[in-house]
């Protein structure tokens, strides 16, 4: 299997329409080629490839920004002598300055396949922009780890922010490069497209599903330390909407969840209780872990291991939102008057709660919240999207 870097490094005739053209990057620490050579590295060392700027997403280019709204400034790059543009730093969006300095921008970043993962936010915002300038976007693609499964409400109209690109569920199936196509039309962007894809994709194979086993796992972000975590993060994302730690300040973030004052064998006997159908395709353990920064700070956590591997995993029946969200209403049937909800400003969004920003909405809340809610009808609203979803983005896919 070759990703796109791969390939347009081993097949010089995808390069050649680039020759004569000021070249930058939007890269990360996992845009690697297979001999994990970084990208911009790689490129910079090809005769027929001019490469004159780079960027970088939320996190940075170098990935050293732990925690999210950490902003990462501008510099230039003291191997390659080329100026790198932080597109979480000052702006979301590239300057009129910044797009002066290439023709064509190549997009290598390694998705989790999730809404509110923001690198698909910051291929929309170039998208736009280069729109505008008249410049040229390829997309570098790469697989998308948690695979084609769909699930979670579509964004409602008004909730768009910097983790809400667009009307898509949280867990949306589709690569870099193929969303990248979506965003075209359905927001009518008149710009010059191209994806230079994978070779050998396979993604609904086991045993890697979305991921080439092969492959070696490079942190896209500082918390993405695995392909466990890949899997499980269209769930887990939603506990940076809650007093819950995620796990921030252990070595297993957003794969775990907990707090010091619940009781996570009780949370999972009544997850398994209230909607056992929801849990299918993985593992749940008790844990107990102390945070070194973060939530809950050198304070004891009970709770609970996500495990989306090994023999217990079902790539078709895990469901990691519906079994996150699950465990809030658990905690919300056993504690009523919990805490459960962060309030402050997420990705900068003023009078709105964490969590309806996250989810695209106040329906997951709104669900857990109420004392006679039902798995059914949570089910039956969230089915209508996904379906959709599923029918509206099979005329993009590219494998």
């Amino acid at each position: 299997m070759k990703f796109g870097i791969d390939r347009l490094l081993a097949e010089p005739e995808l390069r050649a329409s680039l020759k004569g053209r000021r070249v930058a990057l939007l890269a990360h620490p996992a845009s690697v080629t297979a001999d994990l050579t970084h990208s911009l590295d790689a490129l910079a060392a090809l005769s027929d490839v001019n490469v004159t700027a780079a960027f970088g997403p939320q996190h940075g280019l170098r990935g050293d920004k732990q925690d999210n709204m950490m902003e990462s400034p501008d510099f230039m790059d003291p191997a390659h002598n080329i100026p790198v543009f932080s597109l979480y730093g000052e702006v979301r969006r590239p300057t009129a300055e910044s797009m002066e300095t290439f023709d064509v921008l190549l997009i290598d970043l390694q998705d989790l396949g999730c809404r509110i993962y923001t690198f698909i936010t910051t291929l929309l915002y170039m998208l736009e922009t280069a729109a505008e300038h008249g410049k040229t976007v390829w997309v570098l693609d790469r697989p998308n780890p948690a695979g084609r499964p769909v699930e979670g409400l579509t964004l409602r109209s008004g909730w768009e922010s910097f983790v809400g690109a667009g009307p898509i569920p949280m867990r949306h199936g589709m690569t870099l490069g193929e969303l990248g196509h979506w965003f075209i039309d359905h927001y009518h962007i008149d710009v010059d497209y191209w994806v230079i894809s994978m070779e050998g994709y396979a993604p609904d194979a086991a045993p890697g599903f979305g991921w080439p086993i092969d492959r070696l796992w490079i942190n896209p972000s500082p918390n993405a330390p695995n392909i466990n975590m890949a899997r499980a993060y269209a769930g887990t994302v939603l506990l940076e909407g809650t007093t819950l730690s995620e796990g921030r300040g252990t070595t297993r973030s957003l794969e775990i969840f907990g707090a010091p004052d619940i009781d996570a064998r009780k949370v999972i006997a009544e997850m398994q209780s209230f909607a056992p159908q929801w849990l299918k395709g993985c593992h749940l353990r008790e844990i107990w872990f102390e945070p070194t920064f973060h939530k809950h700070v050198h304070q004891l956590c009970h709770g609970v291991h996500i495990h989306a591997d090994g023999p217990s995993y079902d790539h078709q029946a895990f469901q990691p939102w519906r079994l996150q969200t699950l465990a809030f209403k658990a905690i919300r049937r056993l504690y009523p008057d919990y805490d459960l909800w962060r309030d402050f400003p997420y990705e900068y969004e003023i009078g709105k709660l964490a969590i309806d920003v996250i989810n695209g909405g106040p329906a997951l809340r709104e669900w857990v919240d109420s004392p006679d809610s039902t798995p059914d009808e949570f089910d039956a609203t969230t089915s209508v999207d996904e379906q959709s979803w599923i029918e509206e983005r099979r005329q993009y896919l590219l494998y």
